[in-house]
């Protein structure tokens, strides 16, 4: 029996673990307090022994300070191990590029260096790393933010961004099962600004676009969401793992999420509110 160790389940690995166990797959994951039968990600004797036995390890672990968790307590087992290893990174190592397309050849650096360096430390280890922009699906999503009136624009009409639906994720980490370990971008073909989204998540729901909110009023985080433009490429992705998204674009899957659940009428929608989630 195929057996998949996840290390960090959570939105996206959780996605992809219930579609495998659904196809019969022996699936442990990992959590800090070991809830809902997943075992405590510092049991150290348990979770070397999933190592040992795993055919699949995938981390979706992200880094913590300046260390990747998962490598600083696991690594050597991990290098011992002859399972598929794959692990969940972002397209953030590339850091801005100016609104340019940029593919896997593209030089990683990017805002955040403990995350480059979980990534590069991955590929040394002989991983599948698929480097992510901004994720969606079922319950995390523009819809969502509209309805909940968490959405907001920003005015910077050129700045765009990359997204993936849940589902093509999973589809490419499966894909890559059979396929030489690399970095791989997973995004659909057509990056577009936030506003659009958003706008285009209120159409949906038959609610008015988001306001507008001043740049300077949001988080930092919110702030440093915006500092980074640019277009992530797929070409690799669909050449070597035979890959293509099934939702070409947020309209796609935006529509489909929307199929859905019901929409929310106008009358009962709260009030929009200037806060970042992506």
């Amino acid at each position: 029996m195929s057996r998949l160790l996840i290390l960090g389940l959570g939105y996206t690995s959780g996605r992809l673990a219930a579609r495998l166990a659904g196809e019969g797959w022996h699936v442990v994951g990992t959590t800090r307090d070991g809830r809902d039968g997943t075992l405590r990600f510092d049991d150290g004797p348990a979770v070397l022994a999933e190592i040992a036995a795993a055919t699949h390890i995938l981390s979706s672990v992200p880094p913590e300070g300046e260390s990747d968790p998962v490598l600083a307590r696991y690594g050597p087992a991990l290098l011992r191990s002859r399972a598929w290893r794959g692990y969940l990174s972002s397209t953030g190592v590339y850091g801005d590029a100016g609104g340019a397309w940029i593919d896997e050849t593209a030089p990683t650096g990017g805002r955040r260096p403990p995350r480059t360096r979980a990534d590069a430390d991955w590929l040394a280890l002989g991983a599948h790393v698929f480097r992510l922009p901004g994720i969606y699906g079922p319950g995390r999503s523009a819809l969502d933010r509209v309805a909940e009136g968490k959405a907001h624009r920003i005015d910077l009409p050129d700045q765009v961004f990359s997204r993936v639906h849940v589902d093509d994720i999973v589809a490419g980490v499966i894909a890559a099962f059979d396929v030489p370990a690399g970095a791989y971008n997973l995004a659909d073909d057509r990056p577009a600004s936030q506003n659009d989204v958003a706008a285009f998540a209120a159409s949906l729901l038959k609610l008015p676009p988001p306001p507008f909110v001043a740049l300077e009023t949001l988080s930092p985080m919110g702030r440093s969401f915006y500092a980074e433009n640019r277009r992530v490429a797929n070409g690799k992705a669909r050449r070597v793992l035979r890959w293509t998204p099934a939702f070409a674009d947020y309209r796609a899957g935006l529509r489909a999420l929307s199929a859905m659940t019901s929409p929310i009428p106008a009358s009962t929608a709260p009030a929009a509110a200037s806060v970042d989630q992506r």
